[in-house]
């Protein structure tokens, strides 16, 4: 066994070995086996290298210190003095006091305000262990500048781009103008006007062409009816077209001509599919459906002129309305069944705002002068649809058949400038078919009185000639409970009249009929407009017996329902019309 005693050892000295020493190495004799030379080298060595690195770790574990001395030289009025931010009033120059200098204490920049007559000075002062407005990024913008997955979208990047424009429609023509404006006045504030035209024409691919035209406009107005063309304010048309088919989207123009019964033209807004196909060598096929919403609702005005007065007549609506607005362009004016022009140049002119014609002295007006127009005028008291399908044939350009079948109806439960109550609809249903009687109470009980608002009084009274009540006009707080609209239903079918008593309003008072007969033009009622719907459906044929010789013959069926919230008198609503004819056409000659 061996017991080894070191009684000093330094680091990097190795200790003379001497055998028998007590300050070196001290080798008992209980066992008499010794060591080598070589083995006692190498213990010792691994102990001396084992310490000497202990003491390397002790010496790295040593306390970092914020306290920075040094000297500068005076070279420049600003200098930064350290990379870290300097803590606040732990700035100091030796011999110099704070008053000759200034210290950016963020970025560790030195100022002087006072240049010192000596070519360096000392400063001491302490830092935090980083910059307070250093720049921290996660990535830097030059390491993944080339690394996208996509390139991003640069508009102009190329000469083409930059020749397209804004909007890039591909193969497809395309012209139109965006225009923004804003007006302002001294009495009106800032508003912002806009407007958008855009035509496209081109080809889908290979075989289908497209031709679209898109305008908008925030000017609340129609064209004016003194040209004989018309251009539209607000209209979005979209075509698709093939070699045997044609699909129309949007705002859609529809004139039929063929039949007698089922001739109309309509401005929708929908879509319409038509194809032409051939069936034969001499023959070929027409079909047409189209589903819509219609824009307005059609009606006729058929009244004599008056003597030498051009105009303006008023128009008015199916339900004798007076005040809506026509759809431009849908107008038909007919003066002893002649069809007229419009323009200023023309036969006549038109108000498309206020519904009034005007005629030139092209036409002159005459009391014996028979005028009928036909208009379509906005009507949105309930959702009215359109559903129409036409089919034709061409046979060896002799015989032409042709079937047709039209739907126009009012959706009752859709209501959308008139809304209708419980007992508004059941008044409706009471009444049939007798429309011209839609007419509903209107005095609303108003109990609470004003000085400022026209209020009436009920009078009970039945002198014989069946009016058990009427209204007055009265100011009494006490019987004056009731609220009145009056409904001009011209003249002789009211008992009411205007009556100018310099009240801060209009106010109507009541006439007594005489012998029965109404005397005024007013009643305290308005006019309800009830749901109709519309069918019908035409089957006929034409036959070239020679070329001066043809047979026509059409079959029609149609379904009119004034009324649709009632049952009552639908036996009336259907109807058979027929129609043959027979034209022949020779040649005079003088004998």
């Amino acid at each position: 066994m061996l017991n080894f005693t070191f009684n000093e050892m330094r680091p990097g000295v190795f200790p003379a070995l001497r055998s028998g020493g007590h300050d070196a190495i001290k080798i008992s004799n209980e066992k008499p086996p010794l060591l080598s030379k070589k083995r006692l080298i190498l213990v010792l060595v691994t102990l001396l290298s084992l310490e000497s690195f202990s003491q390397i770790i002790i010496q790295d574990k040593k306390p970092f210190s914020n306290l920075r001395k040094r000297k500068i030289a005076v070279v420049a009025d600003t200098v930064r003095i350290d990379s870290f931010s300097v803590i606040p009033k732990t700035f100091l120059i030796e011999g110099f006091s704070d008053s000759t200098y200034f210290l950016d204490n963020v970025n560790a920049l030195l100022t002087r305000k006072v240049i010192p007559p000596i070519d360096s000075v000392t400063i001491v002062y302490r830092v935090f262990p980083y910059k307070l407005n250093s720049v921290v990024q996660r990535l830097n913008y030059d390491s993944v500048s080339y690394k996208f997955y996509a390139k991003p979208f640069e508009f102009g990047g190329n000469d083409q781009q930059i020749a397209r424009g804004l909007f890039d429609f591909g193969n497809l023509q395309y012209n139109g103008s965006i225009d923004r404006g804003v007006s302002f006045g001294n009495s009106q504030d800032a508003v912002v006007n806009s407007n958008l035209n855009l035509t496209l024409q081109g080809m889908l691919g290979d075989s289908i062409e497209i031709r679209a035209a898109i305008t908008d406009n925030n000017l609340p107005i129609q064209p004016d009816g003194t040209t004989q063309q018309l251009n539209e304010f607000d209209q979005v048309f979209l075509q698709f077209r093939k070699r045997t088919w044609q699909l129309n989207l949007g705002d859609i123009d529809i004139r039929q001509n063929t039949s007698y019964f089922l001739n109309f033209y309509k401005r929708l807004q929908g879509i319409s599919f038509e194809t032409k196909n051939n069936i034969g060598r001499n023959s070929s096929s027409k079909s047409l459906v189209s589903g819509s919403i219609a824009k307005g609702k059609f009606t006729r005005n058929i009244f004599q002129g008056l003597e030498g007065n051009q105009g303006p007549y008023r128009l008015t609506g199916a339900n004798n309305e007076f005040f809506f607005i026509i759809l431009a362009g849908t107008e038909r004016v007919f003066i002893d069944g002649e069809l007229l022009q419009r323009g200023e140049d023309q036969d006549y002119v038109i108000n498309y705002n206020t519904a009034e014609v005007t005629f030139t002295p092209r036409r002159m007006i005459t009391k014996d002068s028979r005028i009928q127009v036909e208009f379509e005028y906005a009507d949105r008291n309930f959702l009215n649809a359109n559903l129409y399908v036409s089919q034709e044939f061409d046979l060896n350009n002799k015989l032409k058949l042709f079937v047709g079948a039209f739907n126009n109806s009012d959706a009752k439960n859709s209501q959308i400038n008139q809304t209708l109550d419980d007992n508004q609809k059941q008044f409706l249903a009471n009444l049939g078919d007798s429309i011209q009687n839609a007419l509903y109470p209107s005095a609303i009980i108003d109990t609470a009185f004003d000085a400022g608002k026209i209020l009436y009084e009920k009078i009970y009274y039945n002198p014989g000639t069946g009016i058990d009540s009427f209204y007055q006009y009265s100011t009494d707080p006490l019987v004056a409970k009731y609220n009145l609209a009056f409904t001009d239903l011209g003249e002789g079918r009211g008992n009411y009249i205007p009556d100018f008593n310099g009240a801060n309003g209009k106010v109507y008072k009541f006439i007594m009929p005489v012998a029965g007969v109404k005397q005024g033009r007013y009643e305290p009622v308005i006019i309800l407009v009830t749901p109709k719907k519309q069918q019908l459906m035409t089957v006929g044929a034409d036959y070239k017996i020679s070329n001066n010789t043809l047979l026509k013959a059409e079959l029609a069926m149609s379904n009119y329902d004034a009324n649709t919230f009632s049952a009552k008198d639908n036996g009336d609503d259907i109807g058979i019309a027929t129609k043959l004819r027979f034209a022949n056409s020779a040649l005079l000659r003088s004998s």
